[in-house]
């Protein structure tokens, strides 16, 4: 199989190296890849969201299957693009990415179904939004409608702070026409989780749980980024939180859809906060997480591209998801400055160290190739990866690979992990 990812970062960088080690591949392109998946694919200078440039692509060199692995490409439809040009390809529609495209329709929709998450309300006007606040009075969360690549959620512990939130969203336009509606949301309690599954939309079946870490520095301070760390399983989730998870959020998800028409094919994920052994959605993504993906990818037994043709041809009821049971974590290295402003360009050093280290992957998000050398390209640079037998182990070993990496101002949090050892 002639098989082409979409997208420039860590998670992409994690389904090359799966998807690479399949007997069934060909060969492997990515657009528009980075420095890491250029060892393992052809590069193709396309931008993900140039769909149709895409398209004409995956046409010309005969792609039999297309991965789509951030969100905006998804939201501006380049599943029904590619299908209705009778291409294979492992992605949500545009209809059915509005899961992701839109937390207002997102909570509209739970609210529907009654799954359950925090209670909310909608705004299109700021001075409506700070009354509404103000009067509630207490925490709360602000969130933007629209994409805003993990930074467009505010946890505020005051009315003043969620205020300020409003005002940078819907006033200074901080995220642009994203912000244009708001999402206002009880504060919720408990431990956050990643609940990733894949569906053909007939099946729905869970893969190994995860964790995020999306504070920038150490004890969960700082603002929110993309992730700066993940490791998998999650001991938060419990076999009977995945029983409730399943029963009461993901099914009932994939029948909601359906009632409005929206058949779903690919990856649904449930960002959740857990109190007490009961699950709430903070929002729905439809794609692999970042950096989650990292540490999900390195314990997957099964042969990825199988999985995902799986989905794709609708036969996922007879298909098994193998897991190895040894934990793995994943340590985000950034950018100084990241998520604000951050210099490119910096020389990485000790990349060939630290890949050597045992059950170790490096893998690139923001990295590039300037002068014969891999020199940092983003905010968020590598996803340093390991398996351990223990929790403990594969913190231990990711941080060891860490330590062996280094560029001028880099960043890294030294906590990824550290609420798994407290289970």
């Amino acid at each position: 199989m002639n098989v082409l990812i979409i997208g420039s970062g860590g998670r992409e960088h994690a389904l090359a190296w799966k998807i690479a080690q399949s007997p069934h591949l060909t060969k492997l392109f990515c657009a528009p890849g980075n420095a890491g998946i250029a060892s393992l694919a052809t590069c193709v200078d396309i931008a993900a969201d140039d769909i149709y440039k895409l398209r004409d692509f995956a046409l010309q060199h005969h792609i039999d299957l297309t991965v789509v692995g951030p969100e905006l490409p998804l939201t501006l439809g380049i599943a029904d693009v590619f299908q209705e040009a009778g291409l294979r390809v492992f992605g949500p529609s545009r209809a059915a990415a509005r899961l992701e495209g839109s937390k207002v329709f997102a909570k509209k929709l739970m609210q529907h179904a009654g799954i359950p998450t925090a209670d909310f309300a909608v705004f299109d006007d700021p001075e409506s939004a700070r009354r509404y606040v103000i009067k509630k009075g207490g925490a709360c969360v602000v969130k933007v409608d629209g994409l805003a690549a993990g930074k467009g959620v505010f946890p505020c512990a005051t009315p003043e702070e969620a205020c300020t939130a409003i005002t940078r969203i819907m006033v200074d336009n901080e995220f642009g026409s994203a912000g244009n509606a708001i999402v206002i949301e009880e504060f919720l309690e408990g431990e956050e989780a990643s609940f990733i599954c894949v569906t053909d939309g007939i099946t729905i079946t869970p893969l190994p749980s995860s964790q995020d870490h999306k504070r920038v520095f150490d004890d969960d301070r700082g603002p929110n980024t993309g992730g700066m760390g993940a490791y998998s399983p999650a001991p938060v989730v419990t076999p009977d939180v995945e029983r409730k998870v399943m029963t009461s959020i993901m099914e009932p998800l994939l029948h909601a859809l359906s009632s409005h028409g929206i058949e779903y094919q690919g990856v649904i994920y449930a960002g959740l906060m857990i109190h007490n052994n009961l699950p709430r959605v903070l929002e729905f993504n439809v794609r692999f997480g970042d950096p989650e993906t990292q540490p999900i990818v390195v314990r997957l037994d099964n042969d990825l591209l199988e999985l995902m043709s799986a989905v794709v041809d609708k036969r996922l009821a007879s298909y098994t998801v193998v897991c190895d049971p040894r934990p793995a974590v994943c340590v985000v290295m950034a950018a100084g400055g990241y998520p604000g402003q951050y210099e490119k360009g910096q020389v990485i050093q000790g990349l060939e160290t630290a890949a050597s280290l045992p059950d170790t992957v490096i893998f690139h998000a923001g990295t590039a190739v300037k002068n014969g050398v891999v020199v940092t390209n983003g905010g968020r640079v590598l996803g340093v990866t390991a398996r351990g037998d223990s929790i403990a182990h594969a913190i231990e070993r990711a941080y060891a690979a860490v330590r062996s990496i280094s560029w001028h101002n880099v960043h890294y949090r030294h906590d990824i992990g550290r609420r798994a050892l407290g289970r």
